[in-house]
Order: C-alpha cells, then sequence, then structure tokens
C-alpha cells in the first residue's frame, strides 16, 4: 500500500461499486423464460459488511436492472441503490446530496467506461484487474482480483487497514474466549 493510496484512503466514509464486471464476473446467464441470474462472491459480501460495521457506507449505481441485485443489496443491507442508471453522474450527485459527502471522501470501484464520469470526480477510485485498459488508467488502485472474484474484497480491507479496523477486525475473529 503506497503513501497515495493511503492519504485517498483516509477521508472515505463511501463505497460505491458497481455490479456486471465489479460484484459479479459480467457474466448474466439467463433462462428459457429470460429469468436472470448473477453470482456473487461470498467474500465481497463479507467485505462489504465489514467496511459497514466500521462505519463505512456502501451504495451501489448500475446501469442494468436487475431484481436479483436488489435482493442482493437487500441482503448486505446497502441502502443506496441506483438500478438502470444510464448516466452514472446523475445517481452519483443524487448520492452526495443524501449522504452529505464530499468527493474526497468517497470510493468507486467501476471496471468499464461507462465508470469513467464518477470515477474522475471521486477521492479513490478503483478497478478490478479484469477491468477495460481505460479504466484501469484513471484508477488510483487496480486490484490483483478480477471482478466477482475477490476484487472488491480486496479493496474493503485495504480501506480497512488504510483507516486502522483492520486489526481489530482480525482480532475479533481470533479471540478465543468468545469460542
Amino acid at each position: 500500500m503506497n503513501m497515495e493510496f493511503q492519504a485517498r484512503a483516509q477521508p472515505i466514509r463511501l463505497l460505491v461499486v458497481d455490479v456486471d464486471g465489479v460484484l459479479t464476473d459480467g457474466s448474466i446467464f439467463m433462462d428459457n423464460e429470460g429469468q436472470e441470474y448473477k453470482a456473487f462472491n461470498v467474500r465481497d459480501g463479507h467485505g462489504l459488511k465489514l467496511l459497514q460495521r466500521a462505519g463505512i457506507m456502501v451504495a451501489i449505481i448500475t446501469g442494468r436492472s436487475s431484481g436479483v441485485v436488489a435482493h442482493r443489496a437487500r441482503e448486505l443491507g446497502i441502502a443506496h441503490v441506483f438500478q438502470g442508471i444510464q448516466d452514472k453522474r446523475l445517481a452519483y450527485a443524487e448520492l452526495k446530496l443524501a449522504t452529505g459527502l464530499a468527493d474526497h471522501q468517497i470510493a468507486y470501484m467501476g471496471d468499464d467506461v461507462v465508470d469513467l464520469p464518477v470515477m474522475v470526480r471521486v477521492g479513490l477510485a478503483a478497478a478490478p484487474g479484469d477491468a477495460h485498459p481505460l479504466v484501469q488508467a484513471q484508477a488510483h488502485y487496480v486490484a490483483r482480483q478480477p471482478g466477482g472474484r475477490g476484487a472488491v474484497r480486496e479493496l474493503c480491507e485495504l480501506l480497512l487497514q488504510s483507516q486502522g479496523h483492520w486489526d481489530g477486525i482480525v482480532a475479533a475473529y481470533l479471540d478465543r474466549e468468545m469460542a
């Protein structure tokens, strides 16, 4: 973790993520009736929950609309969910108003060119390891892991480490008296 990342991570109070290609590997499965299925990584979800427990909010802004995403967001306790958004800048502006946060307090992870308008505004822009090259070039951090396969968890852990929460989280899991 370099000093620039550390400085950008310190004030973060909200992580915004895209869905397809970030929370998932970008695959969309459909049955003969058009029912949509997506695979989410449970470790990514746990990372988002750890952020929330540390006081960092989580939001979703995605271009597609899906009942699966709404269900997963409810499971994870994500209150701010914007689906079917063609211009992500509009949802981002609404999110800033709703939370009262400034750009430097917000991180965003996206994987494709539709994410760039938000990525260039936030204090910390991140991309999965398999993101489009233009997105990687704009990111302050590019995860080693690909989308839907641990990239979100990687970012969550780095944010928690940068803000001094990680050691306490791990210690709680290792507390033998609680077991």
